[in-house]
Formats: C-alpha cells, structure tokens, sequence
C-alpha cells in the first residue's frame, strides 16, 4: 500500500534527524579507530565494523528514504562511505539547528508582539521588524531549510547509489546468470509443452479413436442391420468428436492463425472456441514481435483453460494493451478463484513469460475473481 505524502515527509525527515545522529556516532568511530589502521588485525576489524555500520545505514535509507539496500556492502567501500556520508549528516544537523533557531525566534517575536511591545524594545521598529516584514522572511527561510533537507536527503541516496552500486563487471555477470536462467527456463517450458501435447494426445484423440475402432469392429461383427446402422452413427460421432480434440491439441501447439492475422486474429479465434461467454479488449498498438506474440497468446489460452476446467466461471474477459515499452495481457473471470500459481499450468505459464524477461503475476482469491495478468517486453 502507498504511502500518503504527508507521512512520506514526515519518515524523511525523521531518517535525516537520525541520520544526523549516527553521522556524529560514526565520525566518532572514525576519529577513534584512525589509530587502529597501523596494524593489520586493526585494520580488518574497523573494516568489518564499518561493512555493519554501512549496512545499517542502507537499512535507514530504505526504511525512512526509500532507497533499495545496496546488494553489495564491502568492506573495502564501507570506511570511505561512512567518511563522505557523516560529512552529510553533520549538513543535516546544522540544517535542523536552523529551523530550530528559527522556531524558537518566532515563539519569542510572536510573545512580544501578542504583549504590546515590538522587538526594539522603546526605540521605533525598523521596517524588517515589521509583523509582515518577519513572516515573509520566516517563510523565505522556512522554504530554504526545506529545500537544504531535500538536498541533505538527495545527497544521502547519491553517495550509496555511488559506494555501493554494482560495477559494470557485477552488471554483466549479473545478466549472464539471468540468461542462464532464461535459457534453462525455455528447456522447462518446451518440456512441459511436450508433455502436455502427449498427455492430451493420450488422454483425448487416442481414447476416442480407440472407441471409434471398438464401434467399428463392433459393427462389422453385427448381424442386425438396425443395430448396425447404430454403431456406425455411434462411430460417425466418435469420429467427429475425435477431429475436434485434435484440432484443440493443433490449436494449443500453434494456432495457425497467429501467423496469418496475429495476436488479434488469434485472441478473437480463442474467444469464439471456448465454451463461454469471452469478451476481448484489444487496444495493442505499435510493433510487437511475434515472439512476444505467442507469449502473450499463450498466456491468454492457458488462462482461459484453466477457467474453462477448473474455475466454474460463467464469462472471461480478455485484455491486451500496450502501457510504455510493455505489453500487458490480463485474463480476468467471475469464478470461484482459489487458483494456485504452483499449479502446472500456471507455473509453466510463469517460466515461459520468465524467459522473456516478463512479470507474471496471480491473483486469485476464495470466492474470487481470478485475476492472470502478464507484462512482456515490446521487442
């Protein structure tokens, strides 16, 4: 849940004022442990100080600034951060000092002026003595001390950004274990697709053709014709059902429409095979690659069969528009929710949107509605 703006400044500035505080207990371990940096057991060990000093710090800036935790604090990085940031923090403290004194200035000019008496005492006010005249510099000097605690805070979030964000080197081993992770994400995506493909070619066409040959044979072995005439009807219909699984499993390995008329054309063809009322929201504008196009397509037939099986919904409603560089997909139904992401389907949904740097999220509480929304990457 967001915060309010007002309680935002109020944390602000509640970190600075301690800011202030560990600046002060910080420049005292480093005047203090100056000293230790002549022996090299003296050395770690103020290193390996500073490293908790540091983190404890980057755990105030998340708390009270909103700046996320640097990944790495080390210790060669920690003593110098901790130098350059109480330099900030004694800025912070004479910033409160300020408005302190300021704060205490109007409480005594506004009790002299409520009593009778102006600020000169018996000789006449200059025109900066002047009521308006000290409320319009009160507030000048009030904007003032804001803005320097404004850049106190801006100056605390730069010096960890720089002492403690990633080197170039980390970034790219970072995006060499993410790709990684990408590819072996795409191999546990088409597995699960194979297995899937059999598992519905076992399941459904291979029952029902079976069942189809038992009429057959049972027809060729009937000596009324009547009876005959029924298993063959029986037969005709099992054929016919046995052509419709076949061709959900053809649609579910690679709708033929997407490469003729794309997502759209794809997404309205999803809409007019499922057994329920679809209503679909395209607003997808600009180019999209087509393999973020069988992402998105996937996503959205995956979803709608897990609704159409498991959820006892009685509409879905699909949709896909475009939000900056990303391309949201978002199925939404009426159900009884409760949906799982651990499920099979929904997991091997989560990997396969994974491995294209995309978000997939869940949303599915008792009683629902179900909520399956992923963002993908334009290109």
């Amino acid at each position: 849940m967001k915060e309010s703006m007002p309680r935002r400044a109020l944390l602000a500035t509640g970190g600075l004022a301690l800011g202030g505080v560990t600046a002060v207990v910080e420049l005292c371990f480093l005047v203090l442990g100056a000293p230790m940096l002549l022996t090299y057991d003296g050395r770690e060990s103020l290193r390996t100080n500073a490293a908790d000093l540091a983190r404890l710090e980057q755990r105030r800036l998340a708390r009270f600034l909103n700046e996320e935790p640097a990944s790495d604090t080390t210790d060669s990085r920690s003593m110098l951060y901790l130098a350059a940031r109480s330099t900030a923090g004694l800025l912070g403290i004479g910033i409160f000092a300020l408005i302190l004194y300021g704060a205490a200035s109007a409480v005594i000019l506004a009790g002299q002026y409520l009593s009778g008496k102006g600020p000169g005492g018996s000789r006449p006010a200059d025109w900066y003595e002047h009521p308006v005249a000290v409320v319009l510099f009160g507030l000048l000097l009030f904007f003032l001390a804001v803005q320097g605690l404004a850049g106190v805070a801006a100056l605390e979030r730069r010096l960890a950004r720089y002492f403690f964000a990633p080197t170039e080197a980390e970034l790219q081993n970072r995006r060499i274990r993410e790709l990684r992770m990408s590819r072996m994400l795409v191999v546990d995506a088409l597995t699960n697709e194979r297995r899937r493909i059999e598992r519905d070619l076992h399941d459904g066409v291979q029952q029902r053709l079976v069942a189809l040959g038992l009429l057959l044979g049972r027809a060729r072995r009937a000596t009324d014709p009547a009876h005959a005439a029924d298993l063959l009807r029986q037969a005709h219909v099992e054929s016919q059902l046995s052509l419709i699984d076949l061709r959900d499993v053809a649609w579910r390995v690679y709708p033929i429409a997407l490469d003729e008329g794309g997502l759209h054309t794809a997404l309205e063809a999803l809409a007019e095979r499922c057994g329920m009322p679809v209503q679909l929201n395209y607003d997808l504008t600009g180019e999209v690659t087509q393999a973020i196009e069988r992402v998105a397509y996937f996503v959205a037939s995956e979803a709608v069969t897990n609704t159409v099986k498991h959820a006892a919904a009685t509409k879905v409603e699909i949709g896909v528009y475009r939000a900056g560089d990303r391309v949201h997909v978002r199925i939404t139904d009426d159900g009884r929710g409760g949906a799982m992401t651990s499920g099979s389907g929904l997991y091997g949904l989560a990997r396969r949107v994974g491995a294209v740097d995309g978000e997939f999220t869940v949303d599915s509480p008792a009683g629902g509605p179900t909520v399956v929304e992923a963002v993908l990457p334009c290109g």
